[in-house]
């Protein structure tokens, strides 16, 4: 059975940390520029959090989630205003070549076969197209896998999904590590250990408490981001083919050939 996700999504109202809120944010202020004029997809949406500040630039948006509950929240927010559908994202059944972007953020990780993801979205992508992919950096040596994740890829495994399916792919690193409090930078290897000894908190409560005592006092998780909510941040370059290590999330482009 497969589950509905919400005990690990960052909800809407919810308390968050402010380095979440930042990356929740900065990840659209990276798609946007992608998006302009375009017909895009973003594909495990959750909540929608970044669907009407994408709208703001986009020819159209369209979002969808495997989770049903989740995506009657996104519904009840956005109204007519967006379609929010709710799909598989390795099998949509949506007309081939539908796309200009697909978005996936922080979720490639909860589907059970990749390499199938990343021929549907060969399949929905015009010539040209890009898939815009925010994953957290499975290469930091304190790295915590989530709850009902399968795989994680890193810039090397990017590369290679991506490149299989006829993709050229570039890397951004996002939030980098010794940007980070004071706090968070003594705390790591005791983190790291923690994860190690399979000691962390598997639910949204219990990793609530954790973050109060590594990132200080919560903020709201938004319904919807704005422009201005956070600073923009300008991601770094990466080379492919070898791991990062100096950033917190990897922010992938995979452009497909005209």
């Amino acid at each position: 059975m497969e589950p509905d996700f919400e005990d690990v999504t960052e909800l809407a109202g919810e308390e968050i940390s402010s380095e979440q809120l930042f990356r929740v944010c900065n990840r659209y202020y990276w798609a946007a520029r992608y998006c302009e004029g375009r017909d895009v997809f973003e594909v495990a949406c959750g909540t929608g959090p970044g669907l009407g500040y994408l709208a703001e630039f986009a020819k159209s948006v369209v979002a969808a989630d495997i989770s049903q509950p989740i995506v009657n929240r996104a519904r009840v927010h956005y109204g007519d205003r967006l379609e929010i559908l709710c799909l598989d994202a390795t099998d949509t059944g949506l007309p081939a070549a539908s796309f200009d972007v697909i978005l996936i953020f922080e979720a490639l990780y909860y589907i059970t076969d990749p390499e199938k993801f990343a021929a549907e979205c060969r399949r929905l992508l015009r010539p040209g197209g890009m898939v815009l992919v925010s994953n957290a950096n499975k290469d930091l040596f304190d790295f915590n896998p989530s709850p009902y994740s399968h795989i994680y890829h890193g810039v090397v495994e990017l590369g290679r999904l991506f490149s299989e399916q006829g993709f050229e792919t570039e890397f951004l690193g996002s939030t980098p590590v010794e940007a980070t409090s004071l706090r968070q930078r003594i705390l790591r290897p005791i983190k790291a250990a923690v994860v190690r000894f399979n000691l962390m908190p598997r639910t949204m409560a219990g990793k609530k408490l954790l973050k109060r005592l590594v990132f200080g006092r919560p903020v709201p998780m938004p319904a919807e981001i704005t422009g201005s909510m956070v600073p923009h941040e300008s991601p770094a370059p990466l080379a492919a083919g070898m791991p990062d290590r100096g950033h917190k999330v990897i922010y992938c482009k995979a452009t497909l050939s005209d």
